[in-house]
């Protein structure tokens, strides 16, 4: 089943269209994940999911959903931050060649979503009380993204992010880089 699933992928994406890069009202779904800090990368990550609607000359909304985990040291132990964040915004293109095969996006966003620390146990291990509980946060978001086309549908993404979050006890400015594949619909 695994060596069929892989056939079919790599023939949905050798199939060539002659079909024009970015249009208007075009979809993509775009799939990411990366890094929050560069200390234990393993337990410092995002995974992302996001809709792009195309607008003019190459510019695009981004509707996204995330889940981001991060670890904070307490003594021996490593305390889990994770949260929920839904994202809106706009992209728009900075730079790029005359077929669009290389492009350089930037965009701003506003977010809104949960956090939740320690998996909402506020007493810890050694009896001590956290004070930092999890809730709703908000805030706002800028990225720049470095993009290239692998075939007329399939897109390979580097970004870096900074985001600015209210509402928590944590970090306010939390920035992050990342990679991620787009397939245009």
């Amino acid at each position: 089943m695994k060596k069929y699933s892989i056939v079919l992928i790599l023939i949905l994406i050798s199939i060539k269209g002659y079909s024009q890069r970015m249009v208007y009202k075009q979809k993509a779904l775009e799939v990411s994940a990366g890094m929050l800090s560069s200390k234990e990368v393993g337990s410092n990550y995002y995974v992302n999911l996001t809709l792009n609607s195309y607008a003019r000359r190459g510019n695009y909304w981004i509707w996204s959903a995330e889940f981001q985990r991060r670890t904070t040291d307490y003594k021996q132990w490593k305390l889990p931050l994770e949260n929920y964040l839904g994202e809106v915004g706009y992209s728009v293109q900075l730079l790029s060649d005359k077929k669009k095969f290389i492009t350089l996006n930037g965009g701003l966003t506003g977010i809104a979503g949960y956090e939740v620390v320690n998996r909402g146990d506020s007493l810890l291990s050694d009896g001590a009380l956290l004070l930092n509980k999890g809730g709703f946060i908000f805030g706002t978001g800028g990225r720049l993204s470095l993009e290239t086309y692998l075939s007329d549908t399939v897109v390979l993404l580097l970004q870096g992010r900074l985001r600015v979050l209210w509402g928590t006890d944590l970090e306010q400015f939390r920035p992050s880089s990342g990679i991620g594949l787009r397939i245009n619909f």
